[in-house]
Formats: structure tokens, C-alpha cells, sequence
């Protein structure tokens, strides 16, 4: 086997046994990340999205599935990144500090019944905790996606999806994978 194929077959391995893993751990926590995202968006709720660098692709990336679609036609549903507006972030950080570009447009957006959902694979991050606690001020609950031991942040969210390894890269891929299967469960009910 060549260098290059040994390298993705060895990701592809490490991603399975994460996968398997994560599948075998977590299906309660599975169930209440549906369950709260599907009554978010059977009520007609916002959902709200937010995370630093990758995880702020990956924020991007959900909110666009559910305003637009995933697999089929449907109904748009409410869903905003908060990742995007370079001229609400840049001023909320020169102004606020950047603990607070996300919190800041939690309190100004959503209303109780909105969910924020959450990725930072090391729910450290001070800018997602700071848009966690204003979350919990405006009556917002919160679903976070992270890894490793979860952080601060699993202790601020109402449910936490916490894939068991430490390393940024297969959390991300996984995290993508789960809320892809959670918005066609939803879809299919639309």
C-alpha cells in the first residue's frame, strides 16, 4: 500500500473505531439531541448556531441545511449561524471583547423556545460559554456538540453530545455525520 492510500485508510479506521465507539456510548444523549432539536422545530422555534474555526464551518454548514434543505423538499426551517456577519463580529469583538460576539447576538436574536446549538470539541472556548450562559438568561435552551471530557460547556448545556476521543478532527467529522442523521429525521416528519 502506497504512502497516500495507507494514510486515508488509517484515518478511515480511526474514524470507524471513533464512530462505533461514540454509537455505543451515546445513544441516550443521540435521542435527547433529536428530541430537543425536533420540538424546537415543530414549534416553529429558531434554531441558532455557533462555533470557532472549524466548528464555525460546521455551524454554518447545519444552518444552511435546515433554511434550505438536506435531502428532500420541505418546508424552510428557521435557523441562523451566527458565525457569519464580519461586521457584527469584528465590532462586538473591538467593543465587547471576543468572549462576547457570540452572546451578544443571542441576547439581541432569540426568545425562550429557541435553541442554541453549540460546537467546540473542547467546550473551553470562552466565546460559546459566555453565548451558553446568555442563552440560559433569555430562556434559550442549549444542545452542545463536543468532545473530549466535554468542558465547562457540558455543564451549561441541557444536552451534550460528547464523542469520546481527543482529537478535534474525527469529533468535527462525527459531529457532522450525527446532526446530518438528526435533520433527515426531522425533514422526513415536515
Amino acid at each position: 500500500m502506497s504512502d497516500g492510500a495507507g494514510s486515508v485508510v488509517r484515518a478511515l479506521r480511526e474514524l470507524s473505531a471513533t464512530a462505533l465507539a461514540s454509537a455505543a456510548a451515546l445513544e441516550a444523549d443521540f435521542d435527547a439531541a433529536a428530541e430537543l432539536l425536533r420540538s424546537t422545530v415543530k414549534a416553529g422555534r429558531t434554531l441558532f448556531f455557533c462555533g470557532n474555526g472549524g466548528s464555525a464551518a460546521d455551524a454554518q454548514h447545519l444552518a444552511t441545511e435546515y433554511v434550505v434543505r438536506y435531502m428532500r423538499a420541505r418546508r424552510a426551517v428557521a435557523a441562523i449561524a451566527l458565525t457569519t456577519d464580519s461586521s457584527l463580529l469584528t465590532a462586538a469583538a473591538n467593543d465587547l471583547g471576543f468572549e462576547q460576539v457570540f452572546a451578544r447576538q443571542v441576547e439581541a436574536l432569540a426568545r425562550p423556545g429557541d435553541l442554541l446549538v453549540i460546537h467546540s470539541t473542547s467546550g473551553e472556548s470562552p466565546n460559546v460559554l459566555r453565548a451558553a450562559e446568555a442563552a440560559k438568561r433569555v430562556g434559550v435552551k442549549v444542545l452542545a456538540f463536543s468532545a473530549r471530557s466535554g468542558g465547562a460547556l457540558r455543564a451549561l448545556a441541557d444536552v451534550s453530545v460528547v464523542i469520546p476521543t481527543e482529537r478535534t478532527d474525527r469529533a468535527q467529522e462525527l459531529h457532522l455525520c450525527i446532526e446530518h442523521a438528526i435533520c433527515e429525521l426531522i425533514e422526513r416528519e415536515l
